[in-house]
């Protein structure tokens, strides 16, 4: 009895290590963290991507974590994905079956991460949490200390030292994003291009910081500091 109950709670331990896959999402949605099918580390599941293999046999990026069916976990990184596409540690030996993956994917997460994002500082605009514009979002600053300040990558570098270095010169731990193009923050606002923008405090905040996390991470394929908040 006493050799019975000490593998039991081995297979116990391996199974909650192993925790890259799960069978199905009532018993992925209960769990806080997984194990990088690629790397074996853990991480946070809202800095993960969880796949799902569709009925053709095609493996899909489930970004909202929602598809039914068996889920593998990888670490939201171009270079983690590639290596699930090609490489030892592979779709097919996390699906335990055929299963079909190419390059084409990795662009297909960027933009669904990137219209994740999107559609977050939407719903955000239409209640009105978003300040937008460089006079705009400079009144803001000197009336509150902002959520997030959105600084477009493509933006001029004078323009963001105005907005950050004041906003430094305010406050602590300003939070900048910088992953994202002006043409890419203004798809987010039904503008052409938006350079410089503020989401206030409130509800969304948390949310955004989770999406942009998990784009700038699989952007950028570093642990480096995610939060701009310098001025050069």
């Amino acid at each position: 009895m006493m050799t019975q109950s000490l593998n039991e709670s081995s297979d116990s331990n391996e199974r909650e290590v192993e925790d890259w896959w799960d069978e199905g999402l009532k018993k992925a949605s209960s769990v806080r963290e997984r194990m990088c099918m690629v790397s074996r580390e853990r991480f946070p599941v809202s800095r993960m991507i969880r796949f799902v293999r569709g009925p053709d046999g095609q493996v899909v990026p489930d970004i909202a974590g929602k598809l039914p069916g068996r889920g593998v976990w990888v670490r939201s990184s171009r270079e983690a994905v590639a290596s699930a596409i090609s490489g030892k540690n592979s779709f097919a030996r996390g699906f335990k079956q055929g299963c079909t993956a190419d390059e084409s994917l990795i662009e297909q997460i960027d933009q669904l991460l990137l219209e994740r994002c999107q559609s977050t500082l939407g719903l955000a605009k239409r209640s009105n949490d978003i300040i937008l514009g460089y006079d705009q979002v400079r009144g803001e600053i000197q009336k509150y200390k902002p959520g997030w300040l959105l600084e477009a990558s493509d933006g001029a570098a004078d323009g963001y030292r105005r907005v950050v270095g004041l906003a430094l010169a305010m406050y602590d731990q300003v939070r900048v994003a910088k992953a994202l193009t002006s043409k890419e923050l203004g798809m987010a606002f039904g503008r052409e291009h938006v350079v410089h923008a503020v989401l206030r405090t409130g509800r969304f905040t948390h949310l955004w910081t989770d999406d942009y996390r998990r784009l700038y991470e699989f952007r950028h394929l570093t642990d480096s500091v995610w939060i701009s908040g310098t001025v050069e």
